[in-house]
């Protein structure tokens, strides 16, 4: 018997409300956003379909309804509009991440929260900060999906099923991420070896990194420009953080979290490949990066914490 709360039931959280109830990953799920109409509109339509899913209870409801939860997702926050500054939208959704806070963690405040919302890493150490949460509950979907896109198109090289490409996009949701390729591979094979190494008489085309991260990189921006937002891969990927959450057993992830000293990095969020299970996102793998990725990663939290300076939280 799990209980999830979604709050917001725009394009994202509806999505994952949905993707749960198909998953069968809750018993319970409830939607909850400033728009109840909205709410009501889409649980009742998820709803409508639970007959053919498992058996779940799903409905809109307001915090209150929330107590007893078990996972907590965030997927609140305004879209930024054209002319708004990064900074301007930080502000923006740590006001309203704050306040969502001051809601919800009174009445779960033992569940575990995931958050959704852009700037994700931002918001995710805004969050930490405010509620003073145990750090291993609170995580942020970071480099999930850029990790997802980066191993979809090195499959895509090599027409090799996707989990047996071993590589990982981290530090920030954003400009400044990057692949450590030093240590991706497929089945342990080094990814730009692999053409050689496949004894099949195929050839494969030329490993371009550029292409490949390039590639991750704009996909957002491709399905925003010709539909207008991005939604079934994001809430695939949470859902997924959210089946980890519930199993017994632990699932190595690229999710935002609090840094305490790894690498030499402290007091940000960011993408590492984290443990992730039912105790929450409870331990850090020191992948063996070398001296320019470490530089990279060092890059990415100092981008943030730039970002951090100028806010108020």
């Amino acid at each position: 018997m799990n209980k999830i709360t979604v709050i917001g039931s725009g394009n994202v959280g509806s999505t994952i409300s949905y993707t749960l109830t198909v998953m069968g990953l809750a018993s319970e799920i409830v939607m909850i956003d400033v728009n109840e109409e909205k709410s009501l509109g889409e649980a009742l339509d998820i709803r409508q379909g639970v007959p053919f899913c498992s058996p779940a209870n799903i409905y809109a409801g307001s915090y209150s309804d929330a107590a007893g939860s078990d996972i907590v997702i965030i997927t609140s926050g305004m879209a930024r509009k054209p002319g708004m500054s990064r900074l301007d939208l930080a502000q923006t959704n740590v006001d309203i991440t704050k306040s969502i806070a001051d809601k919800i963690v009174p009445v779960a405040p033992e569940a575990t929260y995931i958050i959704v919302s852009n700037p994700v890493d931002i918001l995710t150490y805004v969050f930490l900060k405010h509620t003073g949460l145990p750090q291993e509950r609170v995580i942020g979907s970071g480099t999930i999906l850029d990790t997802a896109r980066l191993r979809s198109r090195v499959s895509e090289y090599y027409s090799v099923n996707q989990k047996n490409v071993h590589a990982y996009v981290l530090g920030e949701h954003g400009d400044s991420s990057f692949v450590p390729w030093s240590i991706a591979n497929i089945s342990n094979v080094p990814i730009e070896d692999y053409r050689n190494a496949v004894l099949t008489g195929k050839t494969y085309p030329e490993f371009k990194r550029d292409e490949v991260e390039e590639y991750m990189r704009k996909s957002g921006a491709r399905v925003i420009q010709r539909k207008g937002a991005t939604f079934y891969a994001v809430s695939m990927s949470v859902c997924h953080v959210c089946q980890c959450l519930l199993s017994g057993i632990d699932t190595t992830l690229t999710v935002s979290t609090l840094l305490n000293g790894e690498y030499g990095i402290d007091d940000v969020c960011l993408s590492l490949l984290n443990v992730v299970g039912n105790k929450g996102a409870h331990s850090k793998i020191m992948l063996p990066l070398n001296d320019e990725e470490i530089a990279a990663l060092h890059n990415s939290a100092n981008v943030l914490k730039d970002l951090i300076k100028g806010l108020n939280i």
